[in-house]
């Protein structure tokens, strides 16, 4: 574009000529930047009868602060956040609480408490063990000063630590820290069946009642929840929120070799994946291949199709895994791969 300018007509000098600077138009393959919510920020469901709504998978914190470094973490809350995600899980054993730490910086940085929901476990930290009266206060206290909170939206009580304390101790105590607003509902980790039943005769009897529950739960750990427990979950009105939803990683497909498989750290059904995992993987492949998504948000896909699971809770130590994973709320697995997919992990 050329912009002229008229000298003096008494000189009868020639017009100056000046030449602007080109206007480049930007790449095709530019990034698009995120403006207004994210895609995802109107996907909500309710968890379970509490009231509290999230997007239907939960961002997993058990990298932070170990595998996953504090500044690469922010990043991966961020990029959960940019989707429209609102719903992040940690432990005080993680990281021995630095995961904790982390979440609470981003949450302070960020200025989002209130957009969030936060889902805590207590009951692993080595200074804390069990969820007996003393250690849960102390546990769910160390936990809200770690975050740098004043609430724990869903307090996951971790069953798999049994200090002999009797479950009407627990709940009445937790009764407390509801009362107080330092605590919104209640969850379970590793909780039978028929503590599960013992705690609702509980409610039945004034106690705080149990709304959420977190079991272990994929195409290759099958076993523990597919019986009594989701019957029970089911008739309680439980929200199920399932963890190691990629079985550290091998459901992504990243872990194929028996190699990578030895690797897999806290793997408890290496023995079965050996022997179905790459059934279970071929079947995967397959059906990323047809609906054109990452392996990973097919087996999340697969989670979110069965009875009673709300939101799967899914850690991730890299930002292009958020991106992959994401995807997962969003998978319509038809008739025929879903019965492939679970014939293959039978």
């Amino acid at each position: 574009m050329r912009l002229f300018s008229v000298g003096s007509a008494a000189g009868g000098a020639a017009p100056a000529v000046t030449t602007a600077p080109a206007v480049v138009p930007p790449h095709p393959s530019a990034p698009i930047p995120v403006i207004g919510p994210g895609v995802g920020a109107g996907l909500r469901v309710p968890i379970g009868e509490t009231g509290i709504r999230a997007f239907p998978l939960i961002l997993g914190g058990a990298e932070f602060g170990w595998n996953t470094d504090a500044d690469t973490a922010l990043r991966i809350l961020d990029r959960y956040a940019e989707f429209g995600g609102n719903a992040v899980h940690t432990a005080d054993s993680f990281a021995a609480g630095r995961s904790e730490h982390i979440i609470g910086r981003w949450l302070a940085a960020r200025g989002n408490r209130d957009d969030i929901v936060l889902t805590v476990r207590v009951g692993g930290h080595p200074d804390n063990p069990g969820i007996g009266p003393v250690n849960l206060v102390r546990a769910a206290e160390a936990s809200l000063n770690r975050l740098g909170v004043e609430r724990i939206d869903v307090l996951y009580l971790d069953g798999t630590v049994d200090d002999g304390s009797p479950l009407e101790d627990t709940l009445a105590t937790a009764e407390w820290l509801v009362e107080t607003g330092k605590v919104r509902v209640l969850g379970a980790f590793g909780f039978s069946a028929e503590r599960l039943v013992e705690a609702r005769i509980l409610a039945s009897a004034g106690y705080p009642r149990i709304e959420v529950l977190d079991e272990p739960y994929n195409l290759v750990r099958r076993a523990e929840f597919e019986g009594d427990l989701r019957l029970v979950a089911a008739a309680q009105g439980l929200a199920v929120t399932p963890s190691h939803a990629l079985e550290h990683g091998f459901l992504s497909g990243r872990h194929r070799s028996k190699q990578a498989l030895q690797g897999v750290r806290g793997m408890q059904l290496r023995s079965n994946i050996n022997r179905r995992g790459i059934k279970v993987l071929r079947a995967l492949d397959l059906a990323a291949e047809e609906l054109h998504v990452p392996v990973a948000a097919v087996a999340i896909g697969w989670l979110l199709a069965q009875r009673t699971v709300t939101a799967p809770i899914v850690n991730a130590f890299a930002t292009e895994q958020v991106d992959e994973l994401m995807q997962g709320a969003g998978v319509a697995l038809g008739r025929a791969q879903l019965a492939e997919l679970t014939r293959a992990a039978s």
